[in-house]
C-alpha cells in the first residue's frame, strides 16, 4: 500500500489498518517560514489518529539532536541541544510522535540513531577512503558513533515489541572512537592507504558543508538502556567486527 508523506491525503488508507508502525522517513528539506517543522511526521500522526490506533509506534530520530557534547558520555537523560536545522526538525518530529502517543494511548519508542554503516549503505567507509577524503588531525578530531544496519534493524524490532511508552533509546554500538581513528581502522581492514589528516582550517577547504557538520560535534553515546530495556544483543558490538564483515561481503577494494 503506497502513500506519500508529502501528500497527506494519500495516507488515509493506513488509518485503522496499521497495527504496528515503524517510521524511518527523514523530514523534508527546509521549508520557508517553518524550517524547524517536520510536516511528514505530522501528516502520518494525524492520519493514524483518525481511526483505531496502532499498538506500537517506533520512530528513528538522530543522535544529532544532542548537539556538540565536547566528547562527553551521553545518556538519554541529557537534554537535547540541536545545532543544525536538520536536527531541529528531528526534535520537532520527536515532539509530534510523543504527543501522538500520549493523546491516543500508543506506546511510542524514539531511537536516536548515529552513523549507520554496512554493505548496503552508500557512501560507506570504503567509498570515502577510495575518494581520498581527508580526516581531522588528532588535536582537532571529534568522537563519532556508529551502528551496523543489521543491528539497527534488530533494535527497531525490539522497540516495536518491548519499548516502554514514550521512551527514548540511543541505538548505538559499543565503539568509542574518534572519527579519524575510525577511518584509519577502516583503511587497515580494507587494505587501503590511510586518509590524510588535516587541521580543521584545511578541512573547510576540502570537504562539503554536510561532511563538515559531522565534524563540528563530539559525543560518546551510551547504549546501556538499549541493552537492558530492549535486550538487544549486538551482532557487531564494535565497528571492527562490522567492517571485517563488510570486507567479506564487498570483496577487495577496486584498483
Amino acid at each position: 500500500m503506497a502513500g506519500n508523506l508529502d501528500e497527506p491525503a494519500s495516507l488515509r488508507r493506513l488509518a485503522g489498518i496499521a497495527t504496528r508502525v515503524i517510521h524511518l522517513a527523514p523530514p523534508a528539506n527546509e521549508q520557508s517560514g517553518a524550517w524547524w517543522r517536520d510536516f511528514r511526521t505530522q501528516a502520518l500522526a494525524r492520519t493514524l489518529g483518525l481511526r483505531t490506533p496502532p499498538r506500537s509506534f517506533v520512530y528513528a530520530s538522530t543522535s544529532g539532536v544532542y548537539g556538540d557534547c565536547q566528547g562527553a558520555l551521553v545518556t538519554e537523560a541529557r537534554p537535547p541541544n540541536p545545532r543544525t536545522p536538520r536536527a531541529q526538525r528531528r526534535i520537532d518530529a520527536e515532539r509530534l510522535v510523543r504527543h501522538f502517543g500520549r493523546r491516543i494511548g500508543v506506546p511510542v519508542s524514539v531511537l536516536r540513531v548515529p552513523g549507520i554503516y554496512g554493505p548496503g549503505r552508500s557512501p560507506n567507509a570504503r567509498d570515502r577512503l577510495l575518494q581520498g577524503a581527508p580526516v581531522l588531525r588528532p588535536e582537532d578530531d571529534v568522537y563519532t558513533n556508529h551502528i551496523h544496519a543489521d543491528d539497527l534493524a534488530h533494535a527497531v524490532i525490539a522497540a516495536m515489541w518491548r519499548g516502554r511508552a514514550q521512551r527514548t533509546y540511543n541505538a548505538t554500538d559499543d565503539t568509542q572512537l574518534m572519527a579519524g581513528d575510525y577511518y584509519q581502522l577502516a583503511a587497515d581492514i580494507f587494505e587501503l592507504p590511510r586518509p590524510k589528516r588535516v587541521p580543521r582550517s584545511a578541512a573547510k577547504q576540502e570537504l562539503t558543508l554536510n561532511a563538515l557538520s559531522f565534524m563540528n560535534e563530539s559525543r560518546r553515546l551510551s547504549n546501556v538502556r538499549l541493552k537492558k530495556e530492549l535486550r538487544v544483543r549486538l551482532k557487531f558490538p564494535t565497528v571492527r567486527e562490522g567492517l571485517i564483515e563488510m570486507k567479506k561481503l564487498l570483496g577487495p577494494a577496486p584498483g
